[in-house]
């Protein structure tokens, strides 16, 4: 109905709740004779209502609204305009008696017309809605299937009754709600939307079998991945399919795209509890001078939230990528505006634009986190991988030594060990610089080294999801392939922790948990976001070069000891190999190559400085006459990797 036609219907409302308002008054005597005590009033009222009513109705936009869709926030709305026209008018007819234009008026009149004017007001827009929902279910009546699908509804909140609604409404989608599950005792045994509540959530398998359910939609859009995870799988077990529906509220905050993938919150791929941040964990940052590189990427933008939130002085944003290191800036600056921030576009190679920084901001702390992680594409470009991964972190050490910073935290990685890559390799001649500064200095110069961090970039997860949104096929690389996962976070606030814990030259191992297939963590992504297997495929590809089918956290004959709660290792692995001066002329060995670009010196000199190091088998054979001996010379797979439980625990 025209938004038009509901203004004539209000107007001639309002002129009947006023005229009954004084039939009940007055004992249902209508007050019609001209010499009535009250007959000026009724002619006053039947005159005001509708010129002071009308306007504030249209004032509070009671006509500026689609009403097939009334809710109850309209239903409050038209509380407030009745409630203010019936004060509007009230004044109007005090007015009116005390200047004599009425000689009497009932008092109870404007309270009684308030509440037949609500009901009046708000029964022609629920009506409006009523008439429109059964003329649609009329017009759809013929088109409901002969045979509907009888759906089993898990989650009894709003999420899963706006759901059996929408089933309810559009009978040609032969969707049968039989009923819903949930954990809430109030809950049960009772009926919404004239569905019955039926059981708790681990009953799911039961029901099935006993309504005979075709589909089960689980409707608890914000319910940890474990929960969902679980319901999936009863469903499967029970033999139907189990779909996840994301909510209205979800839509509206961005959550899920109009491909109706629900935005799989990442630690729901965790297969372990969350780690929670304790509070004053790196108040050893107060007040310093804290500089990050590679500040705009994914793990250096997180240290930067944190340590600006453990009150750290002033933070210098280090990188090379522009757009990144301003959005960064000004993300800290907004949220932490008592907080100097400086951004800085440089790269860590290059030692004079270093000393520049460090001169102008004067560090105490570095958190160095630029690096080439791309293991794929460092295999292609070993080059640029030992110029920022070694020779950067060798320049930005020495850089840091000479301007009297006292602690230096190295972000590592676990392809640091048995590298089977460049870039692990590199990686793990990063932490022997780091090590071996501390060793001179004796400052508290440390390396953290944690896996595969769950949607940084560049990483699976992100992949996964376009690939999903693209309608699959989403790539594994081997169906026995596993990796270490961790939340972004959870691997800052560790690392802010170890750091902590530093004495200078330490190794310090993040607690990663038990290692997850990548087959396991593709699936779960696929039905988080609300498909099935079979809906998106997974397809194999191997291995590409660089890459192993499991990492590991550790050397062997490694001595570990947990600190912080069992949250962080302290690991002691055997000497490394290279240090003082040889360490010193590998690295001016390895940065020849580098500017020369000669792949197979690189890995030759990567083999020599980190034995534990598998170059790629085409490398492989033409190193071997250079180095007959050597680890280069090996041919075959690697050798069996160890598991972070090969360790010796220190008592």
């Amino acid at each position: 109905m025209r938004n038009r036609y509901i203004l004539i219907v209000d107007a001639v409302a309002v002129l009947l709740c006023v005229a009954v308002a004084f039939v009940l008054r007055l004992d249902w005597q209508a007050p019609l004779a001209a010499d009535h005590p009250f007959a000026e009033a009724v002619r006053f009222s039947l005159l005001a209502a509708p010129l002071l009513k009308l306007p504030v109705f249209y004032a509070f936009g009671l006509y500026a609204r689609y009403w097939r869709f009334v809710g109850l926030g309209d239903l409050l709305t038209i509380v407030t305009a009745v409630s203010s026209a019936t004060v509007l008018f009230g004044a109007a007819t005090l007015a009116a008696v005390s200047t004599g234009w009425v000689s009497a008026y009932p008092r109870s009149v404007p309270a009684i017309d308030w509440l037949l004017t609500l009901l009046a007001v708000s029964g022609v827009r629920v009506a409006v809605r009523v008439l429109a929902e059964a003329r649609a279910a009329s017009r759809d009546h013929g088109r409901r299937p002969s045979q509907g699908k009888c759906v089993l509804v898990v989650g009894a909140g709003q999420a899963g009754t706006m759901v059996v609604r929408e089933m309810q409404r559009n009978p040609q989608l032969g969707l049968e709600p039989v009923g819903f599950l949930d954990d809430d005792r109030g809950k049960l045994g009772k009926s919404i939307q004239g569905i019955r509540v039926l059981a708790r959530l681990d009953q799911l398998g039961e029901v099935v079998l006993a309504r005979h359910v075709d589909e089960v939609v689980i409707a608890m859009p914000k319910a940890p991945g474990p929960v969902l995870r679980n319901l999936v799988q009863a469903a499967r077990q029970a033999g139907v399919p189990a779909k996840v529906v994301p909510g209205v509220f979800e839509l509206l905050e961005g959550g899920v795209s109009v491909s109706r993938l629900r935005e799989v919150d990442i630690t729901d791929l965790l297969r372990r509890r969350p780690i929670v941040a304790a509070p004053d964990t790196a108040s050893y940052l107060r007040d310093q001078h804290v500089l990050i590189t590679g500040a705009g990427g994914s793990i250096g933008s997180e240290l930067c939230r944190q340590i600006a939130k453990a009150g750290a002085r002033t933070l210098v944003l280090v990188g090379h990528g522009e757009n990144s290191i301003f959005d960064c800036a000004e993300h800290i600056r907004h949220t932490f505006p008592a907080i100097d921030v400086s951004a800085v576009i440089a790269d860590i190679r290059h030692r004079s634009s270093l000393d520049r920084v460090f001169a102008t901001h004067r560090p105490s702390v570095v958190f160095h986190a630029a690096a080439h992680k791309h293991v794929p594409l460092m295999e292609a470009h070993p080059a640029e991988a030992v110029a920022n991964n070694v020779v950067g972190t060798a320049t930005l050490v020495e850089c840091a030594l000479a301007h009297g910073v006292e602690r230096f935290v190295l972000i590592s990685t676990d392809k640091a060990v048995q590298p089977s890559s460049v870039m692990g390799a590199t990686k793990r001649i990063a932490e022997m610089i780091v090590r071996d500064a501390a060793a001179r200095s004796g400052r508290r110069f440390l390396a953290v080294r944690f896996g595969n961090v769950l949607g940084s970039r560049g990483s699976v997860v992100p992949f996964f999801r376009r690939q999903i949104a693209r309608g699959g096929p989403v790539t594994v690389t081997d169906p026995d392939m596993t990796r270490y996962f961790m939340t972004i976070p959870e691997a800052v606030y560790l690392v802010l922790k170890a750091g902590g814990f530093a004495h200078g030259g330490e190794l310090f191992v993040l607690n990663m948990g038990q290692p997850v297939r990548i087959v396991d963590l593709a699936t779960d992504l696929i039905r988080l976001s609300g498909f099935e297997p079979d809906e998106i495929e997974i397809v194999f590809t191997g291995l590409r070069p660089g890459e192993k089918l499991a990492e590991h956290l550790w050397e062997d004959n490694s001595l570990i000891e947990p600190v912080a709660e069992g949250d962080v290792f302290r690991v002691q692995e055997p000497e490394p190999p290279l240090h003082g001066e040889a360490l010193n002329a590998c690295i001016r060995s390895l940065e020849r190559a580098s500017i020369v670009d000669d792949p197979l010196t690189l890995q030759r000199l990567l083999a020599e400085a980190v034995p534990t190091f598998v170059p790629s088998l085409r490398v492989e054979a033409a190193l071997r006459p250079a180095s007959p001996q050597g680890v280069s010379s090996r041919s075959g797979p690697p050798a069996a990797g160890l598991t972070a439980g090969q360790g010796r625990l220190k008592d």
